[in-house]
């Protein structure tokens, strides 16, 4: 991932969607050839000179201080998630050797253990990339038997963005693929140098229609909780409230629980799924690497 580009990209979008009544700026009377904010408005509300923060634009600034970080966000009115995304990008040498080499990723027994128990309701771990680690057999009813694709094919958003299928079964796809897209974003800007994500997102460039617009945007988003519906072929419509947590002790995977309200139909259709889905049987993850034995 070329750094400068995506500082640039980021931070052109971002002073893009702000209006400079929204920043609290009085008209100058000059014509507005840009949307958004100018360079030196940002600047000036960031309280630096418009050369240094054309240079940070540019990518050129070398290694800022995480309170030029912070003063661009509050100019830039960032949210929590954009925020994270714009420290990754300026200070990613520090990042750098903070995080070290990757390592691949392992599914904890326990948490197999704790999918099974969660067995009344669909959950599933995420990795980097969004890769399935490990998804309970409700997950794979609901969404599509990850179990079933060969282990380096096991991932979320090639399923949204690429599955005939999810377009099919998941209600709002427009608005869960581009959240994924951002998803993808955020993943980005965290481990540039992440290949497997690079050929993840050059597939989903040449195969989804959408993918390209979506990541131009420069929109990124943590998984946190939030409202999925999806449309299944024998049960109808069902209604989640979904909850994402890091997994203590690892923060690169996310457990992500499909919530139901009690005696709703979505309920109802969950139990007739859990008649008809068998559960597969729990591997042995202190055997292989929970993603069928292909580093990940």
């Amino acid at each position: 991932m070329d750094r400068s580009k995506e500082i640039a990209g980021f931070l052109r979008t971002r002073r893009a969607a702000i209006t400079p009544e929204q920043a609290g700026l009085d008209s100058d009377g000059r014509v507005r050839r840009v949307p958004g904010l100018r360079r030196d408005e940002v600047a000036r509300l960031a309280g630096m000179s418009t050369e240094y923060y054309t240079r940070l634009e540019q990518g050129r600034a070398g290694n800022p201080s995480p309170e030029v970080v912070e003063a661009l966000s509050r100019a830039l009115r960032l949210n929590a998630s954009e925020r994270e995304h714009l420290g990754d990008l300026l200070l990613a040498r520090r990042a750098a050797v903070r995080r070290g080499p990757q390592r691949p990723q392992r599914v904890r027994p326990g948490l197999f253990l704790m999918l099974e128990t969660l067995g009344h309701v669909p959950a599933f771990i995420l990795g980097r990339r969004t890769d399935v680690l490990a998804s309970n057999h409700l997950a794979r009813a609901v969404l599509t038997d990850f179990d079933a694709l060969p282990a380096p094919r096991r991932n979320l958003a090639r399923y949204y963005l690429l599955d005939p299928q999810a377009r099919e079964r998941v209600g709002d796809w427009e608005r869960i693929a581009a959240e994924t897209v951002a998803i993808l974003r955020l993943e980005a800007g965290r481990h540039p140098d992440d290949r497997q994500l690079a050929d993840l997102v050059g597939e989903l460039t040449l195969l989804s229609p959408e993918f390209s617009g979506w990541w131009n945007d420069h929109k990124v988003l943590r998984r946190t909780h939030g409202d999925k519906h999806y449309v299944h072929p024998l049960v109808g419509e069902m209604h989640f409230a979904y909850e994402s947590f890091q997994v203590p002790g690892d923060t690169e995977q996310t457990l992500c629980v499909y919530n139901v309200e009690p005696q709703s139909p979505t309920a109802e259709a969950v139990r007739l799924l859990r008649g008809w889905a068998s559960p597969a049987a729990v591997p042995d993850p202190a055997a292989e690497p929970a993603d069928g034995g292909h580093a990940r």
